[in-house]
């Protein structure tokens, strides 16, 4: 594949990239690049956290070794959303999920943060450049990402640690959604400081909940999300009940399901319909299914009984995973 059409494939879905021109000179640099998508395992695993986990599939064809870091540690640093005593449990859960919702060709290398960040020196480069940053500039690289409702210091720590895991983790890319930003711009500003190189940012849009516009899907609002491991039935309800009006695809959940998680692992997209309403139609490609949709041709309700089908299939495998292991599941 040549620089070019890597770069696309790269590209394609991203939101923003930190920088393209940067990206560009990578590629021609290195014969292979690496990224890694961090999670901090918090909450139970919904839909909307795959977003940048399905880049990786478009970075696995364009030649990218791969890494996915269960941030364990910084699952506590986020004002305890997980305590201590169950970051490991948690994280088992999420790599779990993980591993089981995507038909990997190639699965990513998991890596957990407690295997590196307690280290000495990870630890003193934490002091080091905690000394460079000021409370008002961490703070503002964490506002929208940890809780912030009564700032803890560990939530000041979570951006520093995170832009350190770029070099511990020895990586050319980091890959996140857009709520992640202001920790990607700092870790590009602060890691030089202590003779890191900064690294390439790329950022994923996020997907809104299934109330509709205003909030992205959250673990901890049930009607805004779909887990990966719930029941068919709950599927159906939740996409049933879903904001998607008529030609709108402007902070369209359900258009954002089947962009980002139907054509990321599958290359078609059928819609079963009565006869009467134009019968059966296959889309090779998300941008027809748009026009189609945008044009009126495609009902809402045929798009959303569809995508139910498809979304049953895709996570079947983790669905029934939870279904015989429910004690794996936290109690939140």
């Amino acid at each position: 594949m040549d620089l070019s059409k890597r770069f696309e494939l790269i590209k394609r879905n991203s939101q923003e990239i930190l920088t393209e021109n940067e990206l560009k000179g990578a590629l021609q640099k290195k014969k292979q690049l690496s990224a890694y998508y961090g999670t901090a395992p918090t909450g139970l695993y919904h839909m909307g956290y795959l977003v940048p986990l399905s880049k990786l599939f478009d970075f696995d064809k364009a030649g990218i070794k791969n890494k996915v870091l269960i941030a364990n540690i910084h699952a506590a640093l986020d004002d305890l959303k997980t305590p201590w005593e169950k970051i490991d449990f948690v994280g088992n859960y999420y790599q779990k999920c993980i591993e089981l919702s995507f038909p990997w060709d190639k699965k990513p290398r998991f890596v957990r943060g407690s295997s590196f960040q307690l280290t000495k020196e990870y630890q003193l480069d934490v002091l080091k450049l905690s000394a460079l940053s000021t409370v008002a500039r961490t703070t503002r690289a964490a506002s929208e990402v940890t809780r912030m409702k009564n700032p803890k210091v560990s939530e000041l720590i979570y951006p520093i640690m995170q832009a350190l895991d770029e070099e511990y983790l020895d990586v050319d890319i980091q890959l996140g959604g857009q709520d992640q930003r202001h920790i990607l711009a700092y870790a590009r500003e602060y890691l030089p400081l202590i003779k890191y190189e900064p690294r390439i940012e790329i950022m994923t849009p996020l997907i809104v909940s299934l109330r509709g516009p205003g909030v992205k899907m959250s673990a901890s609002i049930p009607e805004s999300r779909i887990l990966v491991h719930d029941p068919k039935e709950v599927i159906e309800k939740n996409i049933n009940n879903a904001y998607c009006p008529a030609g709108i695809v402007q902070d369209n959940p359900i258009l954002q399901l089947a962009k980002f998680i139907v054509f990321s692992v599958k290359d078609k997209f059928k819609i079963e319909r009565d006869k009467k309403f134009g019968g059966n139609i296959v889309f090779n490609n998300y941008n027809n299914l748009e026009k189609e949709f945008v044009d009126k041709k495609i009902h809402p309700s045929d798009l959303k009984n569809n995508l139910s089908k498809e979304l049953t299939n895709i996570f079947s495998k983790v669905r029934n995973y939870f279904e015989k292991n429910q004690d794996l599941i936290p109690k939140v």
